[in-house]
C-alpha cells in the first residue's frame, strides 16, 4: 500500500510528493523554497527513508532543490533523456521574464543521474512506479503511476480543471493533445496528484476539464 505527503513550495506554489510505502520514499518535484525546500522535505519526510528524487520534467520550479536533496540525502536524480540538459540550463526552456529572474543563478546536475524512458518501471524498493512519457509541456514532461494503487503524478501535464501550457520553449500544443489523448486511456478511477493545485481524479477531468474534451475530440 501506498501513501502520499505533499510539500508545497513557496514560489509557484508547486506540489511536491513524498510516495511512500512502509519507511521508504520517493521524492516527486522539489521545487523553490527559501531558496530550496530541504528543511520542508525533512520535516515531511520525518521518519522516511528516501530512495531517489524524480522530476515529472525539467521546469525550475520542479527540479530547483534537486542537487542539494541528492547531495544532502546521498541518493539519485531521475528525468526523462530530453529534459536532463535543463538540470543545469534551466534557462533553455524558461520564459525570458523567469530567465531574467534567476539569471545571477548557476545550476548543477546532481553527481547520480539516471534517465528515464518512455515505459520504464523501476522499483523503488516496496515502491513500483511506471513512467509514460508525454511531451507537450517540456520536451520530456513525464507522469508517473503506481497501477497497484492507481495514483498518477501528472506533473504539469494535467490539473484540476487545466492543463500545463505549451508556449514556453520545448512546449508544443500538438504533442499536448496526444498526450492528453494517451493520458485518458487510463481507467477512471485513477487518483490525480498535479504539479499544482488540488488533487482531482481522472473521472473528474474527464467530465468537466474543458480542455481535457477539446483534446479527446482533436480540437485543443
Amino acid at each position: 500500500m501506498i501513501s502520499v505527503r505533499q510539500v508545497v513550495a513557496e514560489m509557484y506554489a508547486t506540489n511536491c510528493w513524498i510516495v511512500h510505502s512502509n519507511s521508504e520514499a520517493v521524492i516527486i518535484d522539489p521545487g523553490i523554497g527559501n531558496p530550496h525546500l530541504l528543511k520542508a522535505i525533512d520535516h515531511a519526510l520525518e521518519d522516511l527513508r528516501p530512495l531517489a528524487v524524480i522530476a515529472t520534467h525539467g521546469h525550475l520550479d520542479h527540479t530547483f532543490s534537486i542537487t542539494p536533496l541528492t547531495k544532502s540525502r546521498e541518493i539519485p536524480a531521475y528525468i526523462h533523456s530530453k529534459d536532463r540538459e535543463l538540470l543545469m540550463h534551466p534557462e533553455r526552456a524558461l520564459s525570458r521574464e523567469t530567465r531574467e529572474l534567476f539569471a545571477g543563478l548557476s545550476f548543477f546536475e546532481p553527481s547520480d543521474v539516471f534517465e528515464i524512458g518512455n515505459g520504464d518501471r523501476i522499483n523503488f524498493g516496496n515502491i513500483e512506479l511506471c513512467f509514460d512519457h508525454r511531451p507537450g509541456h517540456t520536451a520530456g514532461s513525464m507522469v508517473i503511476r503506481s497501477e497497484s494503487d492507481k495514483l498518477l503524478f501528472s506533473g504539469d501535464v494535467l490539473f484540476k480543471d487545466g492543463i500545463g501550457r505549451t508556449d514556453l520553449p520545448t512546449g508544443s500544443a500538438s504533442q499536448m493533445q496526444e498526450s492528453l489523448r494517451e493520458l485518458f486511456l487510463l481507467s477512471d478511477d485513477y487518483q490525480v496528484f498535479p504539479g499544482h493545485g488540488d488533487r482531482t481524479t481522472i473521472a473528474e477531468e474527464r467530465k468537466h476539464n474543458q480542455y481535457v474534451s477539446l483534446a479527446l475530440e482533436g480540437r485543443l
